[in-house]
């Protein structure tokens, strides 16, 4: 194997490399939701997929060690919301472990099939959960598209080396 010039040497596979490597990905940042038994739960995604147009489906990956794992691991259904670049606070508090994030500073009201649909996204969409695939410590949910609404106001916020972001002109 020849070395690419400039290109530096090659690391072997870690999850340090795959973290590493995934700063410098820019990703739209959505948060998903759910009604959960002890009242509503969700994170910070930037994993959001689109996946087939017929049907509608999307996935996104969630980790099982995170807090909303065990109400999305039996929810039929899921609220997809994606940020504004003006939603930062909101994109943290969800992306924070032990946030209060369905507290007072945030915006939202039950949707449809029972899902926490949050206020002054750019876009939102209510979806059926199709299945749950193992993928090491996460799983990937893959949901078909039921109902939703595309247009709020705005540009999106992005995650780039570690923080929130907007796009520049």
């Amino acid at each position: 194997m020849t070395a690419t010039p400039g290109l530096g040497s090659p690391h072997v596979a870690s999850p340090d490399l795959l973290r590493s490597v995934f700063r410098r990905h820019a990703a739209g940042v959505a948060v998903i939701t759910a009604a959960g038994e002890g009242g509503p739960v969700g994170f910070t995604a930037t994993s959001l997929s689109s996946v087939s147009a017929q049907p509608p489906m999307l996935s996104f990956g969630v980790g099982t060690g995170a807090s909303s794992w065990p109400a999305l691991s039996r929810a039929t259904h899921v609220g997809v919301h994606i940020l504004g670049e003006h939603q930062q606070a909101l994109a943290a508090t969800f992306a924070r472990s032990g946030a209060d994030r369905f507290g007072a500073a945030t915006a939202w009201r039950e949707g449809p099939e029972g899902v926490p649909v949050l206020d002054d996204v750019l876009a939102w969409l209510v979806c059926r959960v199709v299945t749950r695939v193992p993928a090491g410590d996460h799983r990937i949910v893959l949901a078909e598209v039921v109902v939703g609404d595309p247009e709020g106001a705005g540009r999106p916020l992005l995650y780039h080396q570690g923080r929130f972001t907007a796009l520049r002109d």
